[in-house]
This record gives structure tokens, C-alpha cells and sequence, in this order.
């Protein structure tokens, strides 16, 4: 399965998903003017993914922002990883923050009450 990278911009994330060196990553600011077509291709790969996933998927977020519309889709990436945990597959998200962002490190948490997955919640300070 070919991996997905998609280069960050002043607006978007930076994406990896990477079945071979199992890495999976949405990092940076998420507010993209299409949010939907920004991130389709990430929800099709990932869909793909899930036919045949790696032993483990450990998906980072690393977000320092993202928009009402880019919450919905973390929603969705979240549903997918879900689905893939209830076929019973080892899957874990691991949720990074600013040490001073307590909105984003709350938000970690508020997803972590939306799906069944288990998180792992970690903060870093600025780099």
C-alpha cells in the first residue's frame, strides 16, 4: 500500500500515513478553505487501510489548531479507527499537546469520550 503525504501549508496539516514504517500523523494547523476535499484523500486511504492493517496502528494527532469544520473530519478519521478496533485490530491514537494548550489538550478529551479507542494523552513543550 502506497503511503499518503501531504506537505503542511499555512492553512493545512502536515499528513503521513505510512503502512511500511507504520506511521500514522496529522500534525500542524487544520483549517483548510475545503476542508472536505483537503481531507478525502486521508479517509479513502485510511478506509483502504483498514482492509489490511499493520499489527498495530498508533495514530498521532499533533494538532496546535484546527477549525469547527477540520473537527468533524478528526471525527470521522477517529470513526475509521474505531471500526478498525472493533474488527479487532490493535489500534491506539495518541493525542499530543502544547503543554500550555489546555483547549487542545480538552479537546483530546472530549474525542477520547466520542469512540471507543484507547488514547494516550502526552504533552510537549514548544519546539
Amino acid at each position: 500500500m502506497e503511503a499518503l503525504r501531504i506537505e503542511p501549508t499555512d492553512d493545512s496539516p502536515l499528513v503521513v500515513l505510512d503502512r511500511e514504517n507504520n506511521l500514522f500523523e496529522i500534525s500542524g494547523k487544520s483549517l483548510p478553505e475545503n476542508v472536505v476535499q483537503f481531507y478525502r484523500p486521508v479517509t479513502e486511504w485510511l478506509t483502504a487501510y483498514q482492509k489490511d492493517p499493520g499489527p498495530e496502528t498508533v495514530f498521532t494527532f499533533k494538532l496546535i489548531y484546527f477549525n469547527t469544520a477540520s473537527s468533524k473530519m478528526i471525527l470521522d478519521i477517529l470513526m475509521l479507527l474505531e471500526e478498525m478496533a472493533e474488527a479487532g485490530h490493535e489500534v491506539t491514537v495518541r493525542w499530543m499537546s502544547l503543554t500550555s494548550d489546555e483547549d487542545m489538550q480538552e479537546a483530546g478529551k472530549e474525542y477520547e469520550e466520542m469512540v471507543d479507542l484507547p488514547f494516550e494523552h502526552h504533552t510537549y513543550e514548544f519546539e
